[in-house]
């Protein structure tokens, strides 16, 4: 029976991770997520259902546009293939529970977040600012209303907004506002102590890449890194394993002790 539930989650991860790169699309440029249809943007040819199916129609096509020939982005096939992974993942650490249907709602914003940052360096307010309400709500409601989980959270919003503020202010354009915003949501998503394991998990994460890329001269040193994609990974990383990723950090200085 698990089997089923895999393959369902699975199919259904590569559904809504099709449903993802519309809004990745269409969100940067202020366009409706819902109206028009699917459609090629180089021909604007609607497109049928059997250009809709995630993965097959990409690899069929081989990566074209099946009316004119244009160059349709790897990304999407990408995404696809992360949302229907994420989705199988979560299945296998949470079962049938509301718990999964949070953290794949997360899993599917952060997502979103992810690649938009990487392609436009963009962190949509569009998107940040109705989540954070949510994640607020979320919070506090779940895994029963409480006041102190309510306090948590916001204390954890209020935490990721002041550290990156400063940091933005201090930085002089280093960083971007849309990283504070984003590290309030994050906050108010995993509250406290959360908040502080996906800034140290983001820090960490940016860092190796930016030495990697610098090391395989694929970025120069004054090259700006987006930050986002890698608060994104810090806050799924933390709402998924942020306890034990937590004691293991602080097992590392009590060791011996």
């Amino acid at each position: 029976m698990d089997i089923f539930w895999y393959f369902f989650f699975t199919i259904l991860g590569l559904e809504i991770g099709s449903f993802l790169n519309v809004c990745i699309d269409r969100l940067p440029a202020g366009h409706s997520i819902v109206t028009p249809p699917s459609h090629c943007d180089s021909c604007q040819q609607r497109l049928k259902i059997r250009d809709l199916i995630p993965i097959f129609s990409y690899l069929w096509t081989r990566g074209k546009c099946r009316y004119c020939g244009a160059q349709i982005s790897r990304r999407v096939l990408w995404v696809e293939i992360t949302a229907g992974a994420l989705f199988a993942l979560l299945f296998w650490k949470y079962g049938l529970t509301l718990d999964y249907a949070i953290m794949a709602f997360y899993c599917c914003i952060f997502l979103v977040i992810l690649v938009i940052d990487l392609e436009h360096k963009l962190i949509l307010n569009v998107i940040v600012y109705p989540m954070m309400p949510v994640a607020l709500i979320i919070s506090s409601l779940y895994p029963q209303p409480s006041v102190h989980q309510f306090t948590n959270a916001l204390i954890g919003g209020a935490a990721g907004f002041f550290i990156f503020l400063l940091i933005y202010l201090l930085s002089r354009g280093g960083m971007g506002m849309g990283d504070v915003k984003m590290a309030a949501f994050i906050g108010l998503a995993a509250g406290i102590p959360g908040i502080f394991t996906a800034i140290l998990l983001a820090i960490i994460s940016g860092g190796i890449i930016a030495i990697l890329l610098l090391l395989f001269k694929l970025k120069k040193r004054k090259e700006g890194i987006p930050f986002g994609p890698f608060l994104a990974i810090g806050a799924v990383a933390t709402l998924l394993w942020g306890k034990p990723i937590l004691d293991w950090y602080l097992s590392l200085f009590s060791f011996g002790l």
